[in-house]
């Protein structure tokens, strides 16, 4: 090719010389100049004498965000989880699964929405046997339990809910299982229900959707998980196996 610039002009010429100088070529491998720059020099040479560097680092667990809740509701939703279902010689508990994640998770979505219930008027108090009949979305329903919880045990104890200690968290849990707090916006015992029911639900649930950590719920019950299939084992009987995760298939896909 020609290197013809007579008919360039200066505003064509100036580009030019700033791609040159700046070692930023079309297609090329080499960045340097403004761009290089923003890359440090010794990570780069780390990164040519040890290729593996990256590969071999330990990976983070992302899923492990708050999407919803502040970190005082966090706090307050990770102390009663673990009340609800302990750590004890069978294994983990609810904060070591990260239940408080999964309900968080839950809260940000459609669930916390209530995007696939009927809420339109008119609004009757229904039977127990009914479930929830309420106005409310159930994000709205922790905002404010959380925020009673929190009251409660300042009123009781003059401490933070997380700061109690495990017996004193346990009374705070009965008098909303009890109905012995006096809300008018939400039932107490409704949302102590709701709270077991999303702890359980944690521990159990896929680890895609934030809980059962490492499926260490699914390993205590002895569960297996989301298999793909079973006709490997199916003519051998009942035999013991490794779980596996929803986020295993995506792997493997």
């Amino acid at each position: 090719m020609v290197n013809d610039t007579k008919n360039e002009s200066p505003e064509s010429l100036s580009r030019r010389r700033f791609l040159k100088n700046t070692g930023y070529v079309v297609g090329g491998v080499a960045v340097g100049g403004v761009v290089g720059s923003l890359i440090p020099f010794g990570n780069r040479t780390k990164n040519i004498t040890n290729p593996t560097k990256v590969a071999t680092s330990k990976a983070e667990n992302f899923n492990q965000a708050l999407m919803y809740f502040t970190q005082e509701q966090f706090n307050i939703v990770q102390a009663a989880t673990e009340r609800i279902f302990p750590e004890d010689e069978n294994g983990p508990g609810a904060k070591s699964l990260g239940v408080a994640f999964f309900i968080d998770h839950q809260l940000a979505g459609d669930w916390g929405f209530n995007s696939r219930d009927y809420m339109q008027a008119p609004f009757y108090k229904g039977e127990k046997v009914q479930g929830y009949q309420g106005r409310l979305k159930r994000r709205e329903i922790f905002d404010i339990a959380l925020q009673e919880i929190q009251n409660h045990s300042m009123d009781k104890y003059k401490k933070k809910f997380s700061d109690l200690s495990g017996d004193e968290q346990d009374e705070i849990l009965k008098d909303f299982e009890g109905d012995k707090v006096n809300i008018t916006t939400i039932s107490p015992s409704g949302f102590f229900n709701m709270l077991r029911s999303n702890t359980l639900e944690g521990v159990y649930s896929d680890p895609l959707y934030g809980g059962n950590m490492n499926m260490n719920g699914w390993k205590m019950k002895n569960y297996p998980g989301n298999q793909m299939a079973y006709t490997e084992i199916i003519e051998k009987g009942y035999q013991k196996i490794a779980p596996q995760s929803l986020r295993d298939h995506i792997a493997h896909s």
